[in-house]
């Protein structure tokens, strides 16, 4: 029934209120029917108000947020120091590797289900079943009696710290103004660097000392902390989720598309030749569940990533800047133990504290470009400079033959001028969506940062064993790469790496110019405007 039937048909009333109502209507009928998106405007207020937290709930809720984000962080570090002591418990070496592999797929996989699951549940929600399955999976590994079921704990694991990261950086927006967020997420990044440095330690110590399964154990006291200092909290945080349905089809394709394209890169070189018939099978089925899941977004009403999401002038530049970022640190902490050891004959150990530098002065770098947001109106200029340094001091590394301790300085330049992309990322991308939608574009943003991550690992190892002379490209046997490599062949190699890396950095630096500088909500804004 149209609403010109619905007046046709109301119900009797009082001769003044029936005048009323019918004026009303016929107010109504000459409107036009406006889209239900204008009411989802980015400064709307939350769907559930709560009273103002205060400097000390505040402080409590990020508290427990860093202890929740360092257990995600620690078991990506953790357990590759007592792989030795657990293969020779199992007496399998073969399939030792998908202890780590199994963690990395399904983390990576669920990152975008959980951002986008918070904004339909709720941050309690997801950060609740997060932590549980985390807490489980931990269990499972602890008490397995097998190598086969350690693996399932593993991806157990990976299924709840996946879902950890983003709900994390969620729940940061929900509290912290955008002006000021920059400089928690620093605070984050130091986290990270904690759990980078104190992983392989704790592992290494528990496996010797103590178990191995105490590497899991420890996540049980943790978690449980973590859980008790947050939930109680977490009512009076400002909820701006909404109900919705769910496509669950949208997003089977995408985690399908991407356990594949993992699959690919984790195998690629290693496993099979990368043009073997494997290898090619998996490229074309991971292409075609990824042209699926765009095709199936495009059509949805409601769809598990909306594609508009990733567009703009803002998200797409944003993620791509913060993608290199990260894919270029990772790429280079996974390469430089053996540059280390081969070029300054370090010793394993002695290679592990040579990369504390590169982790702990991004951290620096972060903090700088959090301290500049809340102060400055054109925040995005420290990341710009901050990439041309990077990719300036990547360019010296691949130009240049230095000794150890120039090495490790240029190092902490290039990673002072990294670690100011993330939290300029990172805001920006969420000051770009509707309050409503940043679950899911922070969950995007760490699922693509993920895939990039494990990209340049492949690739920079690729362009490595390529410059050493191995056929890494044609079907049949590998040559050219020995166990002892001549110093100078590693570091005509390297040059290509560091120069890999100097390249991102550059792509970082045309992300950020091209990518627009919104203003950013907050306390300090009337400060930054009267003083410009």
């Amino acid at each position: 029934m149209n609403k010109h039937e619905r007046q046709n048909h109301r119900p009797a009333a009082p001769h003044s209120l029936a005048q009323g109502s019918s004026l009303a209507r016929e107010i109504e009928a000459e409107l036009p029917e406006l889209p239900t998106q204008v009411i989802a405007l980015e400064d709307a207020p939350p769907l559930a108000p709560r009273a103002p937290l205060t400097k000390d709930e505040v402080r409590a809720i990020l508290a427990s947020l860093m202890l929740a984000m360092f257990l995600a962080a620690l078991d990506q570090t953790i357990v590759a120091t007592a792989l030795p002591t657990i293969a020779r418990q199992f007496q399998d070496v073969s399939s030792l590797s998908w202890v780590i592999t199994a963690y990395l797929l399904s983390s990576t996989a669920v990152a975008p289900v959980f951002g986008t699951l918070s904004d339909i549940y709720g941050r309690r929600a997801m950060i609740i079943a997060s932590l549980s399955l985390f807490i489980a999976g931990s269990v499972v590994c602890a008490l397995a009696p097998s190598l086969p079921v350690l693996i399932v704990g593993r991806g157990l694991q990976g299924l709840g710290g996946g879902g950890i990261l983003p709900i994390v950086q969620t729940i940061i927006s929900d509290i912290v103004s955008p002006r000021e967020r920059g400089q928690y997420q620093a605070y984050f990044s130091g986290v990270w660097v904690a759990a980078g440095i104190g992983g392989p330690v704790l592992g290494g110590v528990f496996a010797e000392h103590l178990h191995w399964s105490m590497i899991f154990w420890i996540n049980l006291p943790l978690a449980l902390a973590a859980l008790a200092l947050l939930l109680p909290k977490m009512r009076k945080i400002p909820v701006f989720h909404r109900h919705r349905e769910v496509d669950w089809l949208g997003g089977v394709l995408l985690m399908a598309a991407s356990v594949v394209f993992m699959l690919v890169l984790t195998w690629g070189g290693n496993r099979y030749l990368w043009l073997s018939p494997a290898i090619l099978s998996m490229v074309g089925a991971s292409f075609a569940l990824a042209v699926s899941f765009v095709w199936h977004a495009g059509r949805a009403d409601e769809p598990f990533l909306p594609l508009r999401l990733l567009s703009g002038s803002v998200v797409p530049f944003a993620i791509l800047a913060g993608s290199c970022a990260l894919g270029a640190m990772t790429g280079l902490t996974v390469q430089l133990p053996l540059y280390y050891e081969v070029v300054y004959h370090l010793s394993a150990s002695q290679a592990g504290l040579a990369l504390i530098p590169l982790a702990a002065i991004s951290t620096c770098g972060a903090a700088i470009a959090g301290k500049t947001m809340a102060r400055a109106r054109h925040y995005k200029r420290v990341a710009i400079v901050g990439d041309f340094v990077a990719a300036t001091s990547g360019a010296a590394l691949a130009l240049t033959t230095l000794p150890l301790w120039g090495l490790l300085l240029l190092l902490s330049v290039f990673a002072l001028g990294l670690g100011t992309t993330f939290p300029i990322t990172v805001v920006s991308i969420q000051n770009a969506v509707q309050r409503s939608q940043v679950g899911t574009v922070t969950g995007g943003m760490n699922f693509f940062r993920s895939l990039a991550s494990s990209f340049t690992v492949a690739a920079m190892t690729a362009i490595l064993l390529t410059a050493l002379g191995a056929d890494i490209s044609l079907a049949g046997e590998r040559h050219g790469v020995v166990n002892s490599i001549p110093a100078a062949d590693m570091i005509a190699a390297f040059r290509y790496v560091f120069g890999a890396a100097a390249a991102m950095m550059a792509c970082a630096m045309l992300c950020m110019v091209t990518m627009e500088e919104r203003p950013l909500a907050g306390p300090a804004t009337r400060s930054v405007e009267m003083a410009e």
